[in-house]
């Protein structure tokens, strides 16, 4: 039994609002805490699915979305810090959500674009929440379908893949000054 636990996958279904963006978490080590997470998720021997099936909102998304496929439903939004809390930040109050909103370019059709994310799910017409059912067996079909693909491979190669996948995400641009 401790053999099977040591080889089952992991998979993360996310939705996490925006956390309180103050030195008061800070303080209380959630940097640290999310840092520990990504690196313990990093390493870790077996296949890995996250999917973002609400709100993918702030470092407590991201702590947990570290995987060998990312993927969001068509209705989801992801983004290291929430529209609300990137506002009130930036113009001292929540009446630029929106305008924040746009500026963080938080849809899923953004981070395909950015590479950010792997797949994008359909959602039954209205959203996920007018047919669970039906969004249960798609999601089961797209765990299956990636499980199938990663299952078979080597852990160490998996662990290197998934580093250099993180690796690769972000822009650098350098200047002389």
């Amino acid at each position: 039994r401790r053999v099977l636990f040591r080889s089952m996958p992991v998979i993360c279904l996310i939705d996490t609002p925006g956390a309180f963006p103050g030195l008061e978490a800070e303080e209380r080590g959630q940097a640290e805490a999310i840092a520990r997470n990504l690196f313990e998720m990093a390493q870790l021997k077996v296949p890995i699915l996250c999917y973002i099936i609400g709100e993918g909102a702030s470092g407590g998304a991201l702590g947990i979305g570290l995987g060998d496929r990312v993927c969001m439903l068509e209705n989801t939004w992801y983004t290291v810090i929430s529209p609300e809390s990137c506002s009130s930040i930036l113009w001292r109050s929540w009446d630029h959500k929106e305008e924040a909103a746009e500026a963080l370019k938080l849809t899923p059709d953004h981070m395909l674009d950015f590479k950010l994310i792997d797949d994008i799910i359909k959602e039954p017409l209205g959203g996920a929440h007018t047919d669970p059912e039906k969004m249960a067996k798609t999601l089961k079909s797209h765990i299956k379908s990636a499980l199938s693909e990663l299952l078979p491979m080597d852990p160490d190669e998996r662990i290197t893949l998934r580093i250099e996948k993180y690796s690769q995400m972000g822009r650098v641009t350098t200047t002389d000054a």
